[in-house]
């Protein structure tokens, strides 16, 4: 069976080189906390605040890597208070050399594609996580594994912010997410086969995974309030 790069990164997911089901692990050792959503609005649009939004978008774009978990949660959660946010961008890069990204092996100048197609694609879009995955693999097999280490360091802490937000077990511990395509993205990187996708009213998905330990949940759940807020919002008509 043909797998993708971003099914493969799952395998070094938070060092690159531990296991998926040590990265597993390692995201439920997070301390799960409910966001107050309310209160994060409020930081992000302060400019005397830590959390100023431009501050801290200013921060994640020079690759500064002494952000905090906490900084990232702001920014992660904090985009949906932003005018230039929609939650279903996709940018005319991403699609652009999908076919390379079903082969086994890539030759130097594929690597120098897929990090031009996954720079840009991330400039329209800066928390499209395959395309993080992408540039990554690329980064790595071109041996520049400094800049692969910041964007693994990235890519780490904005799935952490994602899994610090519940347990996704209930709908009341929800993941709270602002893209539909990050549910997938969680899922994979935690090496979990998704089955089935549901909506649950009023503003939840619950994704169904395959058990592969009894011990496993049967599926998660995530808050899509925010994303179906921006979606109503630009087609009021739907509404009716």
């Amino acid at each position: 069976m043909k797998k993708t790069i971003f099914i493969l990164l799952a395998l070094i997911l938070v060092c690159g080189t531990l296991s998926a089901e040590a990265a597993r692990t390692d995201a439920k050792k997070l301390k799960p906390e409910k966001p107050d959503m309310e209160k994060i609005k409020k930081e992000v649009n302060d400019p005397a605040s830590k959390y100023y939004y431009p501050k801290l978008f200013r921060m994640y774009t020079s690759n500064d890597t002494s952000m905090t978990l906490d900084q990232f949660r702001h920014l992660y959660l904090g985009y949906v208070f932003q005018e230039d946010y929609n939650p279903y961008r996709r940018s005319r890069y991403s699609s652009k050399v999908e076919d390379l990204y079903y082969r086994d092996k890539h030759t130097q100048a594929e690597c120098d594609t897929i990090i031009n197609y996954a720079e840009n694609s991330l400039k329209d879009d800066p928390f499209d996580l395959r395309q993080m995955s992408f540039l990554i693999y690329a980064y790595r097999e071109k041996k520049k594994n400094n800049l692969a280490n910041i964007w693994q360091y990235k890519l780490n802490h904005l799935l952490e912010a994602i899994v610090s937000t519940g347990t996704g077990l209930d709908e009341e511990n929800a993941w709270v997410i602002i893209n539909p395509q990050h549910e997938y993205n969680l899922m994979n990187f935690q090496d979990y086969i998704v089955e089935s996708h549901e909506d649950r009213p009023p503003h939840y998905d619950y994704i169904t995974v395959k058990q592969t330990d009894k011990k496993d949940p049967k599926g998660f759940y995530f808050n899509v309030l925010y994303i179906l807020q921006e979606y109503y919002r630009k087609f009021p008509e739907d509404l009716n």
